[in-house]
């Protein structure tokens, strides 16, 4: 009979430690979610400044809860020939192929990233973390800018 007992016990040890071991990661998995698709919601209206037409930022609640959090993004580095500063990168969340800049890619696919500490250029995917800014006023920055941002391991 202690048999029994010691058996029932193992296997609710076993369910509480599943369960746990479930929860924790859903927890590890949700910090660290790339951030690219709420930033997909946005839509735009056309203004007008000094230039001409330009197109603004309408920025869903959804983006707009986010401005001021600290938030992950994994993309790839723009490499603007002889404009590489390793403090200040674009990240696109798309392939250099599909980038805004370089392809099919809409303007809310990449953001600009002002580094803590300076990193050296790689073709391969990144991810970062830093406090999220929203940018619908000043045209010759992008509409994503993520602030005191640092490299994280993958």
């Amino acid at each position: 009979m202690l048999n029994i007992n010691t058996t029932n016990m193992n296997k609710r040890l076993s369910f509480v430690l599943l369960l746990f071991l479930l929860a924790s990661g859903h927890a590890f998995a949700q910090a660290g979610v790339s951030v690219w698709k709420d930033l997909s919601e946005v839509t735009y209206k056309i203004g007008q400044d000094e230039f001409g037409e330009l197109y603004i930022p309408v920025f869903a609640d959804k983006i707009k809860k986010l401005e001021g959090k600290v938030v992950e993004a994994d993309g790839y580095i723009i490499p603007f020939e002889g404009m590489f500063k390793p403090e200040h990168i674009i990240l696109s969340s798309l392939p250099l192929a599909e980038c805004f800049f370089c392809g099919s890619g809409g303007p809310e696919t990449v953001m600009e990233v002002l580094l803590r500490n300076p990193i050296k250029y790689t073709s391969k995917r990144v991810r970062v973390r830093g406090k999220l800014t929203l940018n619908d006023k000043d045209p010759e920055k992008l509409m994503y800018i993520l602030k005191d941002a640092e490299l994280l391991l993958n």
